[in-house]
């Protein structure tokens, strides 16, 4: 029988999204699928993952020093745990410390960390040092060959760290997820490089990404990318991805799914590739679950590779979710909210509201294993972006009514061609402050033609994408009826992290973390599928595959017969 836990590695992680859904939906298959090591740039997304995941080795590093470390890493455990120190070392350095060394001279006590820097003036290894007769405040890094006469510091570390898997070797890693970024296609960079993309370097995290699962050669790899990889130079970048894999001997296979067709009022499209080895089962790509028009069609060379229902099939699905099913039960806050936990102040009014604010256990979340965790049952992170006094000022003369943007303030007028103009009958308005009441940039946008501009949003719609910003001067993100714009908890609904995730960081990194993570629910549907595969319940010869209809939003009674607990034998019945 397949073994029952795996290990996870999640590159790029961000706040963790992909990762925590991954396990989520394993969960429910019958696999406990554990997020052992996270890497990631953001120091902000970093804390928060460790909240939220204690027992993951979460490294604030770049991926291609992290690589570089693991070789290294490799090569330390070689010299102090596979091979045998010399003996005659033994008890020399402490003899020398007490004996030989000048009052001044610096005594290392401990060595508690490591990391590899490929950018200073002297490359390599470094470890943190703890120094005898100081307190934290005095750690430093100290590269590896200052440590020369510390052989056996050295030595305590690397066993410490091999046992404990601080860092893993080939053959650690049973999956890595991630999605490294490509901002050399954004079309937002006037400078792309559309023959030869990987010389971009800002594409290189892509080669990067390979290169770990080149060395590390998981069992499974999955990869989440923009769309646009696959239209950018005739799809350079997915196909090179694709032919990496087949190139390390994996079975791969390409599919783009949209968030709302797995229980989100948003249609942002994601492409997600999977890998196996050939010795393992290659994972399906789970169908919608929720009847969501997909906006935004797939590029025509790709288009395949769209997961959904052929359209001949008529699958009974769940209805589409709108923004009042995410956040309607949120209590009212105020454009300045400095509380980041509060009470929910009333109950759930919706499937979906109920099933996120479930605690851990009820979500199969074992990263605090059998504890509840902290703040559970408490509202955490309900806090918008405070806007300055005069936009503050524009926004509570957004009428409260679907569709309302600047367009409504006085002074403004709709002309030929759905062109916005100044009202030559309306005295131009200003604010307390003296500046317009609508500012200049309002009417220029997009040519006098968009509608974002202080944009409000209504109960019965969707959001194309969750933002990384959340300022209203150009995009629609005002709250149905409060005079504010979404808080980070209603954006992070809106991707499907439970309630009781929280965020680190100052507001506007909260609300980064948020917008740049994979959606849970899809990672979650993911995860399902890998599980399936891991344990040899799918053969792996269609590539998609209809979840339970029980897989919706619904926490420990999902897929009942499936669902697993920590220490629960293979195969038993969790009782529900």
């Amino acid at each position: 029988m397949p073994e029952r836990t795996a290990t996870l590695l999640d590159l790029y992680s961000g706040c963790g999204g992909m990762s925590t859904g991954l396990c989520l939906g394993a969960a429910l298959s019958g696999l406990k699928l554990e997020t052992r090591w996270a890497v990631d740039l953001n120091s902000f997304a970093c804390q928060s993952l460790k909240y939220n995941h204690p027992q993951t080795e979460v490294r604030n590093e770049k991926a291609d020093e992290f690589l570089a470390l693991l070789k290294e890493w490799a090569v330390l455990c070689e010299k102090y745990v596979h091979q045998d120190v010399d003996s005659n070392l033994a008890g020399s350095e402490d003899q020398e410390d007490a004996d030989t060394l000048d009052k001044d001279e610096f005594v290392v006590q401990k060595l508690i960390g490591i990391r590899y820097d490929g950018t200073g003036r002297k490359k390599g290894v470094y470890f943190k040092v703890q120094w005898e007769g100081y307190g934290p405040e005095e750690d430093t890094w100290e590269p590896i060959d200052n440590l020369s006469d510390c052989p056996l510091k050295i030595r305590e570390f690397v066993q410490e760290g091999r046992k404990r898997k601080i860092l893993p070797l080939p053959g650690d890693v049973d999956v890595i997820c991630g999605g490294p970024p490509c901002q050399g296609i954004s079309g937002f960079n006037r400078f792309r490089n559309r023959d030869e993309p990987l010389k971009d370097e800002k594409n290189k995290q892509m080669v990067t990404f390979m290169d770990i699962v080149a060395y590390l050669k998981p069992k499974y790899v999955l990869m989440e990318n923009v769309v646009d990889i696959l239209k950018f130079a005739d799809g350079y970048l997915g196909k090179y991805a694709l032919s990496c894999l087949v190139a390390m001997k994996y079975q791969a296979r390409l599919g783009m799914m949209v968030a709302g067709c797995y229980g989100l009022p948003q249609f942002r499209m994601r492409v997600f590739l999977w890998g196996a080895l050939s010795s393992m089962v290659l994972p399906k790509y789970p169908l919608p679950t929720y009847d969501v028009v997909v906006r935004g069609g797939a590029p025509n060379a790709f288009s395949q590779c769209m997961v959904a229902y052929d359209e001949t099939q008529r699958p009974s699905l769940k209805k589409a979710l709108l923004l009042g099913d995410a956040f309607s039960d949120l209590p009212k806050v105020e454009n300045h909210q400095p509380n980041d936990v509060m009470e929910y102040g009333g109950s759930p009014k919706t499937e979906f509201q109920r099933y996120i604010r479930l605690g851990r256990k009820d979500m199969l979340d074992w990263s605090f294993g059998e504890e509840a965790g902290p703040d559970e049952g408490k509202l955490l992170d309900h806090q918008p972006l405070r806007l300055n006094n005069d936009d503050y000022e524009r926004v509570k003369q957004i009428p409260v009514k679907k569709g309302a943007n600047f367009r409504d303030l006085k002074g403004v007028k709709v002309g030929a061609n759905n062109v916005v103009e100044w009202d030559p009958e309306v005295e131009r308005v200003y604010l307390s402050s003296g500046k317009p009441l609508v500012p200049d940039y309002a009417m220029s946008f997009i040519k006098g033609k968009s509608l974002k501009p202080f944009g409000r949003l209504w109960w019965d719609e969707t959001v194309p994408t969750v933002v990384t910003r959340a300022e209203p001067h150009n995009q629609v993100i005002l709250h149905p009826t409060q005079a504010r714009v979404l808080t980070i908890r209603e954006n992070a609904r809106l991707q499907g992290f439970p309630d009781y995730y929280r965020l680190f960081g100052p507001i506007k990194e909260k609300y980064i973390q948020v917008g740049n993570a994979v959606a849970v629910p899809v990672a979650r549907a993911l995860g399902y599928c890998l599980g399936q595969a891991y344990l040899g319940e799918s053969d792996g010869s269609q590539p998609l595959y209809q979840l339970p209809a029980s897989f919706t939003s619904v926490g420990r009674t999902a897929v009942q017969a499936n669902a697993v607990s920590v220490g629960t034998p293979a195969g038993e019945v969790v009782e529900q």
